[in-house]
């Protein structure tokens, strides 16, 4: 039997808004209980999505959606991916799409407008901390896109009874003399545009 192909969605990327909060929270929540993409055990309320989401903004970092007429049918942003000060200039990406668009192009359209902003910010590289090693669909996406795999850390989360494996992958963002996000210059990358980071870190 021949699969059906589905015609693409024409979806507006923009920022989210406090407003969209309840149709965030049922995306994420449906892959807090059902899969081990995120290692939260209890879905967050809208309440706290919100707070986190305006926790982002506050940082000048995009919160971003994917709209048609009126649904929010994924969302992605991009956070601090550590908290000491010498990694300001890294960020880490989230995404989540709808489970009932998942590969229809949502994601790409989403990661590709997150890498788009968070360039033109300044920022210089972005890492992806991906759910489980069979979490495929994550994973291709993001090395279409231009991520680099760079490790698996095995067995770091349990979920669902099982010890879950964490990808690590990577992209560049730039690295050339356009100023950094709070507007300060900064020595060019190495020429394989990887962070220098030492062993304890």
């Amino acid at each position: 039997m021949s699969s059906v192909t589905q015609p693409p969605l024409s979806v507006v990327v923009r920022d989210a808004i406090a407003d969209d909060m309840p149709q965030v929270q049922a995306i994420y929540g449906f892959y807090v209980q059902r899969t081990a993409a995120s290692f939260e055990e209890e879905p967050p309320s809208v309440a706290e999505m919100e707070t986190r989401r305006a926790a982002i903004v506050a940082r000048g970092l995009p919160f971003l959606v994917a709209e048609e007429k009126g649904e929010v049918l994924g969302y992605c942003y991009a956070g601090p991916f550590r908290s000491r000060s010498a990694y300001r200039y890294t960020v880490e990406d989230s995404i989540y799409v709808a489970p009932f668009v998942a590969r229809r192009g949502i994601g790409r359209v989403l990661l590709s407008a997150l890498l788009d902003r968070c360039t033109e910010s300044g920022y210089r590289q972005m890492i992806a901390v991906i759910g489980d090693s069979a979490n495929m669909g994550s994973i291709a996406l993001h090395r279409t896109l231009g991520f680099r795999q760079e490790g698996v850390l095995r067995g770091v989360g349990l979920k669902f009874g099982r010890w879950v494996d964490v990808v690590i992958m990577h992209r560049p963002l730039g690295g050339d003399d356009r100023p950094l996000p709070d507007g300060g210059a900064a020595p060019p990358l190495p020429e394989d545009g990887a962070p220098s980071i030492p062993p304890s870190f």
